[in-house]
């Protein structure tokens, strides 16, 4: 499968929108620069992936997701423009939005925070904070009460516009950690529940809480979507592509639709329009229609392969979706799907927080939200490849670039100066979230382990045959644990393990594992636990005799895989993230800090400080092919840092 151009096309008009950056100009062949020496390249990766919407009149509100800042944007359907945005001063995020009146209220994570934007006036305001990580979406009820959705507590609480009081309904459902969806009446609170599936009815007046999602649907992960009429209920149920129609007055009436598309797993946004629910779909961006007098279910359209659509709304008897960057607009009395570009239209992007990065010694790949951003340092150029997810690892292998993308474990393989990529496989097996890629010379093997699906159990190891193009997929490889770093060496692959199996699903484990799984005989030989009371290994690496990692505690340690024991540890800071090893040294980083390791006196030196990288999901370190330089972040910039690589 080849990703469509537009997807690229989206991004790409950053710099007719004024998000041009100027690359510093590198150190000259003839200079030598001393390790450490720091060159700053601008922001590394520059969206506007959005969370979610509300319309306020003709005005259709949007707001992104892992920005800085993240912002509300207005565009105006009937100028077709962007015509303000409103900046939302905390939050690495927002997936949660809804409106009372002319007020819109935005919740973000990390911190969770709740904010009221006055579209009238423009004013943002934080109206309240709260303990928990995330907020994930966020309900008004018709007399203009709030109602948020939580995690990892799994509780409910009730804000007053009013007086500015907030009330706290509790957990939803005993032992679960995720209020995905939620929705509210004149009477009731609706909590759609994982990472095993619960929806629970609240009442508003005395806190009471009863479950009323049908009991086939049990064994289901997340009730993931809801969007509420005057009598029914629509919600989308994961992970096998279920939309769930419930007549609130009596749940016991209710029918649970398939979506037709192969191999579809969620439903990730619904709406009520007329006489139909509507409701999209991944991994195939499908846009459905549901009767509900007859059943018939029906696909509308598809506005982009894959995509995922975190909102559908009505306004003007039309369906709106918002998307990466972008709106489209269906019309069901022509059946006409529009896809209309936000950048296009004024809508500011911001630098993201960046996700993996690697360089191929000209070009630096730095993935992030829909897509991957692609310094030509040798050219002073940029281009964003689009792709239908978040790449989580990459590999550079025989002048390609492979990446394992998020959601679905999807392995992508893109040529550098081409504006596409291609769909190689799916790793399938309820796995969702690469973690780690290298490539094997020795067998010709891609290796990427994956985390499970939100509530699965077991991880996998996935391997990809660069010639043969095929794919075998092991799971479970490590017992109730998923494999988080991976090196490979002389036909065996390393295999760090992290405690954590879907998230949601409390560990079983207490300590992560280093294993040694043979690629021939596609089998685990060893493993051992290298440092007490470890949660993960972050990274590995290797020399001709022994293999490091380091934890996410900020232990270093060195392996005799001969023995099959730890020989050596220090302290290299309280986090783990990536590690480079070249010769005798090892690079590594927690973000803040690029620090080398002597692995023949096992001493550590800061090279670099003070960097204050903000990543996605954990501090990323990538090596120039020439191995005098690194690639990290300060900030949301990316930098080169030279090195030495010697002792």
């Amino acid at each position: 499968m080849v990703i469509p151009r537009s997807f690229s096309r989206t991004i790409a008009v950053l710099a007719a929108a004024g998000l041009a950056v100027t690359l510093s100009t590198a150190p000259s062949q003839a200079d030598t620069p001393a390790e450490g020496t720091i060159t700053d390249y601008g922001p590394a990766s520059v969206t506007n992936a959005l969370g979610n919407a509300e319309f306020v009149g003709d005005t259709l509100y949007a707001v992104t997701r892992g920005l800085a800042p993240n912002t509300v944007g207005a565009y105006d359907t009937v100028t077709d423009t962007v015509t303000a945005h409103h900046d939302i001063p905390t939050g690495i995020g927002a997936w949660a939005m809804t409106k009372v009146g002319t007020d819109l209220y935005v919740g973000t994570h990390v911190p969770s925070d709740l904010y009221r934007v006055d579209t009238l006036s423009g004013a943002v305001t934080k109206v309240a904070s709260f303990a928990d990580d995330f907020i994930w979406n966020v309900a008004a009820s018709p007399d203009g009460k709030i109602y948020l959705g939580f995690s990892p507590t799994g509780r409910v609480v009730e804000y007053d516009p009013a007086s500015g009081a907030t009330r706290d309904f509790g957990v939803a459902s005993p032992g679960e950690q995720y209020v995905r969806s939620i929705a509210a009446d004149a009477t009731t609170v609706y909590a759609g529940v994982g990472a095993h599936a619960h929806l629970v009815a609240i009442d508003r007046a005395t806190g009471a809480k009863r479950e009323i999602l049908p009991a086939e649907l049990s064994s289901r992960d997340f009730v993931a979507s809801m969007s509420m009429s005057d009598t029914h209920l629509a919600m989308g149920i994961s992970s096998v592509g279920e939309l769930l129609v419930l007549n609130k007055g009596n749940p016991a009436d209710y029918r649970i639709v398939k979506a037709t598309a192969p191999g579809e797993k969620y439903i990730v946004s619904t709406e009520f329009l007329g006489d139909y629910v509507y409701f999209t779909g991944r991994p195939s961006g499908a846009l459905y229609r549901y009767h509900l007098a007859t059943g018939q279910i029906e696909t509308v359209g598809v506005p982009y392969p894959e995509a995922g659509t975190p909102r559908l709304l009505t306004h003007a008897g039309n369906l709106y979706g918002i998307q990466d960057g972008a709106v489209f607009v269906y019309d069901p009395a022509t059946g006409s799907l529009d896809h209309r570009n936000l950048v296009q239209r004024g809508f500011r992007a911001s630098a993201e927080q960046p996700m993996v990065m690697l360089s191929d010694g000209r070009r630096v790949y730095i993935s992030g939200k829909g897509g991957v951003q692609i310094h030509d340092l040798a050219a002073d150029e940029q281009t964003r490849l689009g792709l239908p997810g978040e790449p989580k690892a990459m590999s550079a292998v025989n002048g390609q670039i492979y990446m394992g993308v998020y959601t679905q474990a999807l392995l992508y393989r893109h040529t550098p100066g081409e504006a596409d990529a291609d769909l190689l496989a799916r790793v399938g097996n309820r796995q969702d979230r690469p973690r780690d890629m290298v490539y094997d010379e020795r067998s010709g093997l891609i290796v990427m382990p994956t985390q499970p699906e939100p509530g699965q159990t077991d991880g996998a190891l996935a391997l990809y045959d660069v010639a043969a193009g095929t794919l075998d997929v092991r799971r479970p490889v490590v017992e109730r644990q998923s494999v988080y770093s991976v090196t490979t060496q002389r036909g065996t692959a390393y295999l760090g393990t992290n405690i954590q199996e879907g998230f949601g699903l409390p560990p079983v484990t207490t300590t992560a594992r280093l294993a040694a799984f043979d690629l021939d005989d596609r089998a685990i030989t060893w493993q051992i636990e290298p440092v007490p009371g470890a949660a993960f290994i972050a990274d590995l690496g290797h020399t001709a005799s022994r293999i490091y990692g380091v934890t996410d505690t900020g232990v270093f340690f060195e392996v005799d895989p001969v023995r099959r024991t730890v020989t050596r540890t220090v302290s290299v800071g309280s986090a783990g993230g990536d590690l480079v090893v070249r010769g005798r040294v090892a690079y590594g980083t927690d973000g803040n800090r690029v620090y080398k390791v002597d692995l023949v006196k096992f001493t550590v030196t800061t090279v670099a400080d003070g960097l204050a990288g903000e990543w996605f999901d954990g501090a990323k370190l990538a090596a120039d092919p020439c191995g005098c330089a690194l690639y990290t972040l300060r900030g949301r910039n990316l930098i080169k840092i030279d090195i030495s690589g010697r002792r």
